[in-house]
């Protein structure tokens, strides 16, 4: 899923002076909807149910960062830092127009432009964009002592660890720094030889999508005779997901030197399955979003750690397997995970761990 960001010149407009620079406009574009699964995250015993639309919410926080280079300049400079704060009625349902890929896909967009000037400097610029349904907050002040350098902006980070941020995590959308369509150039760039520039940007994930599946044997579900053989999933959660500061525009390259671990004061815990959760013991999906993050070191590096807790008939024997899932750590774009566990039998208090190669 993206966010579309569209800067369109805007010649001929009688309310500009053109002796006071070349004009340009700030749109802010979303895509109407996803499929993949139910409002709010909840569980599904078996997709295709009633109800399995994904909902995201419309930003209300848009954070735009424009940097600077004219000729002879030793670094990129702060140009201009926004922050705009759109309201529910603010957007309005269209079909996409632009250059991009997504043309003729429904979008909302941010129906109030924005009009900034380019002086009579010329110099190359580079457009970053973070957008969030709730406030975030940073390392770095977005302003000219806080963003000093390309650098600073390219590393910038938000805290995922905040209150209301980790239930909220797939409404948050940036550009990421390595997006190159040419093979080259950052697709949010402009140059100094254009007079009025257009540079078109989607916004993206900035949390990866799990998703989990659960099956439990047919032939152990129902044990009349021998019910001690019987097997139902009773509880079942998602532990350690990184909730610290996480790069806004590296989506890719959170990176840690060993998984997280509770012990330590880290991670959140998503649960997907409880004892009273009846229609759910034996099948189901569900999903959540998370930061990734990766192992800086040791034998699963390129990976994402997934680590589980699932225990079958509330028998007290907790299993805590790790599922290592392989992740293209040279792709700008957050990966859609996917992990699926069938059981057999009960499961017996311990841990193990599973290394899931990469699928298309």
């Amino acid at each position: 899923m993206a966010v579309a960001l569209l800067w369109t010149g805007c010649e001929g407009r009688d309310d500009i002076d053109p002796k006071q620079g070349n004009p340009f406009i700030l749109s802010v574009y979303l895509p109407v909807e996803e499929t993949y699964a139910p409002a709010g995250g909840g569980p599904l015993r078996v997709m295709g149910d009633p109800g399995t639309t994904e909902r995201f919410e419309l930003p209300r926080y848009v954070y735009i960062i424009i940097m600077k280079k004219a000729a002879g300049d030793p670094d990129w400079s702060l140009w201009q830092a926004l922050s705009l704060t759109p309201g529910e009625g603010d957007w309005t349902k269209k079909r996409y127009g632009g250059v991009l890929p997504t043309v003729g896909d429904s979008i909302y967009e941010y129906n109030h432009e924005i009009d900034l000037l380019l002086s009579s400097e010329k110099f190359d610029g580079r457009v970053y964009a973070i957008a969030s349904a709730v406030e975030l907050s940073f390392n770095r002040t977005l302003n000219l002592s806080g963003l000093t350098s390309l650098s600073d902006v390219e590393t910038l980070t938000f805290n995922s660890g905040a209150s209301g941020i980790q239930e909220n995590l797939q409404h948050i959308y940036s550009t990421p720094y390595n997006y190159k369509p040419n093979g080259v150039d950052y697709y949010g760039s402009f140059d100094k030889a254009q007079k009025v520039p257009h540079v078109s940007l989607l916004l993206y994930h900035v949390a990866a999508k799990v998703d989990i599946n659960w099956f439990v044997a047919e032939n152990k579900r129902i044990d009349r005779e021998t019910p001690a053989n019987a097997v139902r999933l009773t509880s079942m959660k998602a532990c350690n997901l990184f909730n610290g500061y996480a790069y806004c525009f590296k989506p890719m390259e959170n990176k840690q030197a060993t998984k997280l671990n509770p012990s330590a004061g880290t991670g959140d815990t998503i649960t997907m399955v409880t004892p009273s959760d009846m229609g759910l013991w034996w099948e189901g999906r569900s999903y959540f979003y998370t930061i990734p993050y990766t192992l800086s070191s040791g034998a699963n590096q390129s990976h994402y750690p997934l680590q589980m807790q699932m225990e079958t008939n509330e028998s007290g024997a907790i299993y805590k397997p790790t599922v290592y899932l392989e992740v293209n750590t040279s792709s700008p774009f957050v990966p859609w995970l996917r992990a699926t566990f069938n059981i057999n039998n009960p499961l017996a208090a311990g841990t193990a761990e599973k290394t899931v190669p990469l699928t298309p």
